[in-house]
């Protein structure tokens, strides 16, 4: 599947062309995933309401050259004033915790001071397209949540319940971003998201 985009959709594009995957010989190079970016953005003072997270699908890709194509023309995270999310899921998957691929899960979730969003936003993609993390069949998606005083990465894992294995994706997590070693890391299972009606609140915390 050639890369492809919904033209309808507001895309969060920009001129500014990042590094990107290349290769030296021709023709596509596929993923061992298909993969769907997905954009939410609230303008500023709006505030959220039950029916106001609805992200808007952009582009999918299953070759290394599709996400190049798509990466080059994505905005740096809080390059928009207000709340956004961009979100890289597999595709068929929505990033909703109801989803039936996502409900048993969770995430694992890193903040960041202001400023620092970039670079470990372009790390973690580059690492999850390339399948560098173990355990990567366990992995839904990863987002990045743009807010007034900081910034969030999570990665969303299928199963809440396995403990060994989320913790080794966690490990995992923390090379590809080479967190310093101070760095909390928290988890929040997607059924206490439904219950407690917040993604990052209430979350228990690894170091």
């Amino acid at each position: 599947m050639a890369a492809s985009v919904d033209k309808s959709s507001t895309n969060p594009t920009s001129h500014t062309t990042p590094s990107s995957p290349s290769s030296t010989s021709s023709g596509p190079h596929p993923l061992r995933h298909a993969w769907t970016f997905w954009y939410l953005y609230r303008t500023p003072g709006a505030k959220p309401g039950p029916d106001s997270y609805n992200p808007t699908k952009l582009a999918s890709f299953d070759t290394v050259e599709g996400f190049a194509a798509i990466f080059a023309h994505l905005k740096r995270p809080g390059d928009e004033r207000g709340v956004s999310d961009v979100h890289l899921f597999r595709e068929g998957v929505s990033p909703m915790w109801e989803d039936d691929f996502n409900k048993q899960g969770g995430k694992w979730i890193v903040r960041l001071r202001k400023g620092l969003v970039q670079r470990y936003w372009e790390n973690l993609l580059f690492a999850l397209v390339g399948n560098q993390i173990d355990f990567a069949q366990q992995i839904s998606g990863v987002v990045v949540s743009v807010r007034q005083y900081e910034d969030i990465l999570s990665l969303w894992t299928t199963n809440s319940e396995a403990a060994r294995v989320n913790l080794r994706i966690k490990d995992g997590l923390r090379k590809v971003l080479d967190l310093p070693p101070e760095t909390a890391i928290e988890y929040k299972a997607h059924q206490d998201a439904i219950a407690d009606k917040h993604s990052y609140r209430n979350a228990d915390v690894f170091r």
